[in-house]
């Protein structure tokens, strides 16, 4: 993977995280980055095809990562 590779999928994984939270925060006003980590903890979250289509998209990104990165 190249550095400009790596930079660019960082920059796709911050600007993802910002959007779960941003529609965490949506849902539940008191959402915490922490809270992310374990969203079926709470029942707002839980709940939102849109939060959990937004994990997914998220889960993908860190997946790639993971495997450029092993591969390397």
């Amino acid at each position: 993977m190249t550095d400009a590779t790596e930079l660019l999928l960082e920059e796709m994984i911050d600007a993802q995280r910002a959007r779960l939270l941003e529609i965490a925060r949506r849902l539940d006003s008191s959402t915490t980055p922490e809270d992310l980590l374990q969203p079926h903890d709470n029942p707002r979250l839980a709940a939102s095809s849109e939060f959990h289509y937004e994990d997914g998209v998220l889960a993908g990104y860190l997946a790639v990562r993971a495997a450029l990165r092993a591969r390397r």
